[in-house]
């Protein structure tokens, strides 16, 4: 074992314990259908959670998120839908795709979809129009119950300022950390980006909140913020 994987391992399993311990379980994602996740992992791209949820409203209210129902809705009736998510023309397109991709994959069952093997399930998904990483593994795991670590701006924020990964790692290097260093668990990943989304929102933000954080102890040696 080298020191660089013996330092992540312990710094993951550490961070873990310290978050669980200050935060409790995050009980994620905030959905009461698969299907709902889907649509919000969609919608939730360069937006805030509050603007999916008054979407995801908007479509419950109309008894319009069911699959056959956006499967059949006229793209520009469903971008009216989902406008307070942003970006909601393109929104649209990309959520008829990816209903599209089930219905002809695994005719609409998700059940279906979800016995399929996880490689196979992300292949397919990145091959969906706008569908990216993080989108893909956020249906994996939050919706299908694979164990894909979900990587976003949080986690790229928290490794590299608790000086993880240098600033050229990318999204499958980050994830690889995880994946690497920890045992492939679905609900050990799904708590701890639940957890890492937490702490970005109260502490980890762009402008960093380091005084009180619970993890300032892990800072680098000398390094009393991240300055950044």
């Amino acid at each position: 074992m080298t020191r660089l994987f013996a330092r992540r391992k312990r710094f993951l399993e550490e961070v873990y314990a310290a978050l669980m311990d200050h935060y409790g379980p995050q009980g994620w994602w905030p959905a009461e259908t698969d299907l709902e996740v889907i649509v919000g992992a969609v919608l939730t791209q360069n937006t805030n959670w509050g603007n999916v949820e008054k979407a995801l409203t908007r479509l419950k209210t109309a008894g319009e998120l069911r699959l056959d129902r956006l499967a059949e809705m006229p793209v520009d009736a469903l971008a009216e839908q989902i406008r307070p998510a942003g970006y909601f023309n393109v929104k649209a397109r990309r959520l008829k795709s990816v209903v599209a991709f089930i219905q002809r994959e695994y005719q609409g069952d998700l059940n279906q979809m979800r016995r399929v093997a996880w490689p196979l399930l992300r292949r397919q998904l990145l091959g969906v129009h706008g569908i990216g990483p993080e989108t893909a593994d956020s249906i994996l795991l939050y919706a299908l119950d694979k164990p894909v670590f979900v990587v976003d701006a949080y986690t790229r924020r928290l490794l590299l300022r608790h000086g993880m990964i240098s600033e050229e790692a990318d999204y499958y290097g980050i994830q690889e950390i995880f994946t690497r260093h920890l045992k492939p668990d679905r609900r050990l990943f799904n708590e701890y980006h639940a957890l890492i989304v937490r702490l970005g929102k109260d502490f980890c933000r762009p402008r960093p909140a380091c005084e009180g954080c619970v993890l300032r102890a892990w800072l680098p040696k000398g390094k009393k913020g991240c300055g950044r």
